[in-house]
């Protein structure tokens, strides 16, 4: 299972001014097959988003469900890699804006570097079914994954620049920043 609640910043027109707060919800849950090899995950299963973004710019103000699929291969001590695939659907919500229909692929890798220190390349392209939009980033990030009393965490930073985009408000570049908490017992 993962759960997002994404903080956003983006420039909004007409005069590109900067939204930032807080995005829209999103958590899936992804049953995992047997594949015979530990290494190797792989699964499929729901997901859901939820308005809750803090500005109008910020989220899709619609409720969306679809399906997650997601493979991970950790065979290798120094080289991981997987895909997440995404695709949602809006159900509810605002009836004055855009209806959500949207795929999403995440190919991902990352190099270990030792002492839990990594690279990582992690961008999400994204497909809008309904009007044939898109964005394909691709980035060269730099994590850390270290453990405090009963909590590993991992933080981490990679800056994506657009290798091809169609639409308005496609990103030229974002920075991908984030921090992952796991809670052990």
């Amino acid at each position: 299972m993962r759960a997002s609640l994404p903080v956003n910043s983006f420039p909004t027109p007409p005069d590109s001014s900067r939204e930032t707060g807080i995005g829209d919800f999103n958590i899936f849950a992804a049953y995992l097959f047997d594949t015979g090899n530990p290494a190797v995950s792989f699964g499929i299963g729901p997901q859901i988003s939820a308005p809750t973004a803090t500005k109008d710019a910020l989220g899709s103000e619609k409720w969306s469900a679809g399906l997650a699929n997601v493979l991970f291969n950790a065979e290798n001590k120094v080289f991981q890699y997987g895909y997440l695939l995404t695709w949602q659907h809006s159900f509810a919500g605002n009836d004055d804006r855009n209806t959500v229909n949207v795929a999403a692929f995440q190919p991902f890798g990352m190099v270990q570097l030792g002492g839990g220190t990594y690279l990582r390349s992690t961008g999400i392209w994204a497909y809008n079914l309904d009007n044939d939009n898109y964005s394909i980033p691709l980035g060269i990030g730099i994590g850390k994954v270290f453990k405090k009393e009963k909590t590993v965490y991992n933080l981490f930073l990679e800056p994506q620049f657009s290798v091809a985009d169609r639409g308005p408000g496609q990103p030229d570049w974002q920075i991908f920043f984030g921090l992952n908490m796991q809670f052990l017992q």
